[in-house]
């Protein structure tokens, strides 16, 4: 679905109406200044799924780096330091 673009001035002019249908329709709204794309605008709930999306890919980008440099711990020693720490005092 191509997003749909609109001059700063008409965004100004029609920002409820625009915010209305941009959360409703789900879509992102890209605003241009003279001409150029400046800007893209989303609604608040659609920026914080693609943030949570970009943090997942960089832990995965981050763990497939530990692995090619062999910096990995057997599942075995994860839950034996985990349940090592779990260890109540009668305090």
């Amino acid at each position: 679905m191509p997003q749909p673009v609109v001059s700063l001035s008409e965004f100004k002019a029609k920002a409820a109406q625009l915010l209305a249908e941009m959360k409703a329709g789900d879509q992102t709204i890209v605003v241009t200044q003279n001409g150029t794309a400046t800007a893209v605008v989303q609604d608040y709930e659609s920026h914080q799924r693609v943030q949570e999306a970009l943090l997942f890919l960089k832990l995965v980008v981050q763990g497939e780096a530990d692995v090619s440099a062999g910096r990995m711990v057997s599942q075995r020693q994860v839950f034996a330091d985990i349940k090592a720490g779990l260890t109540v005092s009668d305090g």
